[in-house]
């Protein structure tokens, strides 16, 4: 099982002295591309502070980002998965998982990411700021550019090989990498809806912090039991079994992911 996921926008500052080594990063295939969207953004942020926050859509009281983002080739690096953070990171709790768990995650888990175009969650990287929807002055959306980065289209399906994707993505991250023929069979997407009754009557809606939290908690759920299912059924009758609602939509023609909603009533 690939599991596919977002990155945070808030990210964990500081880490060791050991600054990036591009070439030690997972899924090598991308260092090319890599290497120069770090050159764009270092580039931009060590010119005009005002402009470089303002193309990386930060507020005021972000501006110390851009400096940040100047010195990511001396900063400090962490594994990518102390990295993120935020309700999807600290639901899944990587740093708690049980042993056999978290080597499941390293070996399962990717991040997709602006700058990096994907990460393991074991990768040494610097913190960072650079959405995939960044549009970079040389470059332009990153989510087009990793799209259209022949490396991307064959390395995650070779990273999937013959099992399942659980693609958690949000829509900005799914832009620079989407499923084709039969791997997207071998697809699921998820989305999360609360469900309320009002006046008597159910009413679902997507909730941005009930979406985060289940997907984080779902993953964790699926490592610490160690669920290897095969294909998106397999996964529906997991995540039932491990007591998430879930109600499935099977693709209506060949080449089309499966859609899974997960109904959740409280975090």
């Amino acid at each position: 099982m690939l599991v596919l996921l977002p990155p945070s926008e808030g990210k964990a500052t500081g880490g060791s002295r050991s600054p990036l080594d591009l070439g030690a990063l997972s899924l090598p295939e991308l260092g090319e591309a890599r290497a120069e969207i770090l050159d764009e953004l270092v580039s931009l942020c060590s010119g005009d502070g005002t402009k470089a926050a303002e193309v990386l859509g930060l507020s005021e009281g972000l501006r110390g980002e851009v400096a940040k983002n100047a010195a990511l080739r001396e900063a400090g690096t962490r594994p990518a998965g102390e990295i993120y953070t935020g309700v999807l990171y600290d639901a899944l709790g990587l740093a708690t998982l049980p042993t056999a768990a978290r080597r499941r995650a390293g070996r399962s888990l990717l991040v997709f990411s602006g700058l990096w175009g994907a990460v393991r969650i074991g990768d040494r990287i610097p913190s960072y700021r650079c959405s995939m929807g960044v549009k970079l002055p040389g470059l332009g959306a990153l989510g087009t550019y990793w799209r259209n980065r022949t490396p991307m289209a064959e390395v995650i399906p070779r990273a999937a090989g013959r099992g399942l994707v659980l693609d958690l993505r949000s829509a900005a991250y799914a832009a620079a990498w989407k499923p084709k023929g039969t791997l997207a069979e071998r697809t699921a997407t998820v989305r999360v809806l609360q469900s309320k009754i009002v006046n008597g009557v159910e009413k679902r809606s997507v909730v941005s912090h009930f979406n985060k939290a289940t997907k984080g908690r779902m993953v964790r759920d699926l490592l610490t039991a160690g669920a290897a299912p095969s294909g998106p059924g397999e996964l529906v009758e997991a995540l039932r079994g491990l007591g998430y609602v879930v109600e499935a939509a099977a693709p209506e023609r060949a080449g089309q992911a499966w859609g899974l909603d997960v109904v959740v009533t409280e975090l």
